[in-house]
């Protein structure tokens, strides 16, 4: 059986407070300096952040004594209109109606409208084995388009994973262009090796260079290596390459099988892990980002198609057009082994 506990604002307080427990599950809520609300829930294995009225973002999340979370700038969720204002979340929901980074032919904010979203409603949906944090976002424009998206977040009884999931439906009359991407945002760990289940020579190295991006000559330099194929990144173990972000694409994965495994592991053993369907997202991007400010190891971004804007998507025919009426859903299992 499902129970269905329904959230409102002022529920929320500078001081943390317990909404919900069990023998398993405890959920607290509270709200940051900020204003943003945040919405702690724990298992027997750690603990999950999630800012149910703010693009319900994963701000935090920790297993078995481990930050599963990118190193970043950010103590605290902050207040602003687009991903980059607030870059401090374990994951969030790029897109929806545009995705990526912006070329200059585009006009949409780095990773599109839903990051920062602010949710109309939210609610817990509670069984005896999880707990998950849900919400509805209705998108709408004069003479543009006009959506629902439901995003959740699910923690398990005793697991060290999560299950992330965005279903949006077309409300309009038209068509509307739909690019999606589960953004997961993962610590850098040293010496971390890749391992996946498609073919390591699926992934090709990215040739465009974001607005965001400033290239160094050293990182040109091992950029045309990659490309050339002169040098691998399987590990990483070259830290000082990486600042620029070194950033891959993996196309059209369902012809590698229904299903899609991605794994970043350690010297010590620990294994962080991401799963889905190909049939959902045939496209994946691995991010790696290493600087005093900020260090990254995204293994695997689950997508609809590759991270370059809206106009990219287009000319390459991987842009999804959902019809009116129309639904879909994405899921992501993703954690710690």
């Amino acid at each position: 059986m499902t129970s269905r506990i329904h959230l409102q604002r002022e529920y929320f307080h500078e001081n943390k407070r317990v909404f919900f427990q069990n023998e398993e599950f405890t959920v607290t809520l509270f709200k940051y300096s900020s204003g943003i609300e945040g919405a702690e829930i724990k298992n027997s294995r750690g603990r999950m952040v999630v800012l149910p009225y703010y693009g319900q973002m994963v701000w935090d999340l920790e297993f078995d004594g481990v930050d599963l979370k990118m190193k970043n700038m950010f103590k605290e969720p902050k207040k602003a209109d687009d991903i980059i204002g607030t870059y401090g979340c374990f994951a969030f929901h790029s897109g929806l109606v545009r995705n990526g980074c912006p070329s200059p032919e585009d006009d949409h904010p780095l990773h599109g409208e839903m990051p920062c979203a602010q949710m109309d409603r939210t609610w817990l949906e509670v069984t005896d084995r999880s707990v998950k944090v849900c919400g509805s976002f209705e998108y709408v424009k004069g003479f543009g388009h006009h959506y629902n998206a439901k995003p959740t977040a699910a923690m398990f009884d005793s697991e060290t994973y999560i299950e992330l999931n965005m279903e949006v439906v077309n409300m309009a009359s038209t068509q509307m262009p739909l690019q999606y991407m589960c953004h997961t945002n993962y610590a850098y760990l040293e010496n971390a090796a890749f391992k996946q289940s498609i073919p390591e020579g699926a992934f090709v190295l990215r040739e465009s260079i974001p607005e965001h991006v400033k290239p160094t000559d050293k990182w040109l330099v091992f950029n045309e290596a990659l490309k050339t194929g002169g040098t691998m990144l399987e590990k990483l173990d070259q830290p000082e390459m990486y600042d620029p972000e070194i950033v891959f694409f993996a196309d059209k994965l369902d012809k590698y099988g229904d299903e899609a495994e991605f794994e970043m592991i350690t010297p010590d053993g620990t294994v962080f892990f991401t799963k889905f369907a190909t049939a959902e997202f045939n496209y994946a991007t691995r991010w790696i980002l290493h600087n005093p400010d900020q260090q990254v190891g995204a293994f695997v971004l689950p997508a609809t198609c590759r991270p370059e804007g809206f106009v990219a998507a287009e000319k390459s025919g991987t842009l999804i057009m959902l019809g009116a009426g129309e639904k879909k859903s994405f899921t992501v299992i993703t954690g710690k082994k």
